[in-house]
C-alpha cells in the first residue's frame, strides 16, 4: 500500500483525506515541538509522499535519500523550508496552500496594528496587575488609526502588494486611511489604481504612520528593514510584520524601539523562531504573537484539506493543483521518478 509521511500533526480535516488514499504515518511529535531530523529523514525514505510543515527542512539530502518520493506537499503558503531548485532538478513536485489564508492573515495583521496603536497589551497588563485606581486624561495614551482627534487621514504603507497586502488596503479604506504601496514587480498595476499610490521604499517609510510587511523572503528582502530603514521612519510610526521574520533586522528593531526612533511594532514572526532577540520582550511598545496569523479553525482546516489534496495528486502521479515548480513535470528526472 502507498505511504504518506507527515512531519508533524495537521488538522484532522486533512488527515482524513490522506488516510482514505494511503497508509499515513504522522511523526509522534507534540504540537509545540519540532520533529528530530533523523525522524524526518527516516519518514521520507519510507514514504511515497512527504507532507511537511515550515518547521522541517526539505533539502537536497532528504530528497536524494528518497528516490521513491513522488512529491512534497507543504502545509503553508510559504515554502522557504523547501529547496525548490533541488526538487526540480531531482524531479520532485512541490506544492503549497496559497490563497486560503489571505483574509485570516490580514485580520491578524490589522489586530496587531490596532493593538500596538492603542496600547492594548500594556493596558491589559495594567488592569490585571491591579494598578487601575482612577480614570485620568493621560492614562495609556495611544495613536489614532482613523482621522481621529486631529482629523488627519493616517497613512498606511504596504510593503508587498500581493493578496494579503491588497486585503490590508481594503481594511484601511474602512478607517479612512491613505495607502502607499511598494512592490516593484507590481508597480504598473498599482499605478493604474486610483485608490492607492505607488511609492519608493524610502518615500513610503518617510510618509507612513503605519508600515505593514507582506513581502516574501528572498535575498533582496532579507533585512530590508534595518537600522537605516528605521532611521527613515517617523518617530511615531508603527511597524507590523506577519510575513517572514528575517525581513526585519531584529537587533536593529530592538534598538529603534528602545530609543524611540519608531513608535512601536506588532510582530507575528521573528528572525530566528522560536527565539527572539534579547530585549524585545522588555519593550512595552511591541506586541508579540507566536506565528498565529493563519490561526483560525476554518482556515487551518482548509489549509489541511488543500495540502492533502495536493498530496493525493502527487500519489496518483497527477499534476497537483498548487505546484510551485510546475516545470518539473516536463523533466526527465520526474518521468524516471514516477516510472519506478
Amino acid at each position: 500500500m502507498s505511504r504518506i509521511f507527515v512531519t508533524r500533526p495537521i488538522p484532522e480535516a486533512g488527515l482524513a483525506i490522506l488516510r482514505a488514499a494511503a497508509e499515513v504515518e504522522v511523526a509522534p511529535t507534540a504540537d509545540g515541538d519540532s520533529t528530530p531530523r533523523d525522524q524526518v529523514l527516516a519518514g521520507a525514505r519510507s514514504a511515497d509522499v512527504h507532507v511537511s510543515l515550515l518547521t522541517e527542512a526539505v533539502d537536497r539530502e532528504l530528497m536524494e535519500s528518497a528516490p521513491q518520493l513522488l512529491g512534497v506537499a507543504n502545509y503553508a503558503v510559504g515554502f522557504n523550508n523547501v529547496d525548490v531548485a533541488a526538487a526540480t532538478e531531482l524531479g520532485v513536485p512541490v506544492t503549497n496552500t496559497p490563497g486560503v489564508l489571505t483574509d485570516t492573515t490580514a485580520d491578524l495583521a490589522w489586530t496587531l496594528l490596532m493593538a500596538a496603536a492603542r496600547r492594548v497589551v500594556p493596558a491589559d497588563a495594567y488592569m490585571r496587575g491591579g494598578r487601575y485606581r482612577i480614570w485620568g486624561p493621560s492614562l495609556m495614551l495611544g495613536a489614532d488609526v482613523s482621522p481621529g482627534g486631529d482629523e488627519r487621514r493616517k497613512v498606511l504603507g504596504v510593503v508587498g502588494f500581493g493578496r494579503i497586502g491588497r486585503a490590508m488596503h481594503r481594511r484601511a479604506q474602512g478607517f479612512d486611511m491613505d495607502v502607499l504601496a511598494f512592490d516593484p514587480p507590481m508597480k504598473a498595476i498599482i499605478e493604474a489604481r486610483p485608490d492607492v499610490e505607488y511609492a519608493g521604499f524610502d518615500e513610503l517609510l518617510a510618509r507612513s504612520d503605519f508600515v505593514t510587511i507582506h513581502t516574501d523572503l528572498n535575498p533582496s528582502t532579507h533585512h530590508l528593514f534595518d537600522a537605516a530603514a528605521f532611521a527613515r521612519m517617523k518617530e511615531t510610526a508603527i511597524l507590523i510584520n506577519t510575513a517572514r521574520g528575517p525581513v526585519v533586522h531584529e537587533a536593529a528593531l530592538v534598538d529603534a524601539l528602545k530609543s524611540g526612533q519608531i513608535g512601536g511594532a506588532g510582530l507575528d514572526v521573528f528572525e530566528r523562531e522560536p527565539a527572539f532577540h534579547p530585549g524585545l520582550a522588555e519593550c512595552d511598545n511591541v506586541v508579540m504573537l507566536p506565528h498565529i496569523a493563519s490561526g483560525s479553525v476554518a482556515t487551518r482546516d482548509r489549509m489541511a484539506t488543500m495540502c492533502a489534496e495536493n498530496a493525493v495528486a502527487h500519489l496518483n502521479r497527477e499534476h497537483a493543483p498548487n505546484c510551485v515548480n510546475p516545470e518539473v513535470y516536463d523533466t526527465e528526472a520526474y518521468r524516471q521518478r514516477v516510472a519506478r
